[in-house]
């Protein structure tokens, strides 16, 4: 039971590291357009690129979290 529950635990921070990274991501990026609208196509550029890795390491931690799950 306990390998079971810390790969849970390791499965919920998987979860809430890339969701905590968009959420910064989306927050500043409204906030920094507001203050200077002009600059949309940098904003934009560096919010996509930012949300991107932070999804890649989400489903790279899953995938390694899957892996571990199945019996060996």
């Amino acid at each position: 039971m306990g390998r079971n529950l810390a790969l849970t635990i390791i499965f919920i921070m998987c979860i809430l590291g890339p969701s905590l990274v968009m959420a910064a991501t989306g927050f500043s990026s409204i906030g920094a357009l507001g203050r200077n609208p002009s600059s949309a196509p940098k904003i934009l550029t560096a919010m996509t690129i930012t949300l991107i890795f932070a999804e890649a390491v989400a489903i790279v931690a899953f995938l390694v979290v899957w892996q571990l799950f199945t019996p060996s």
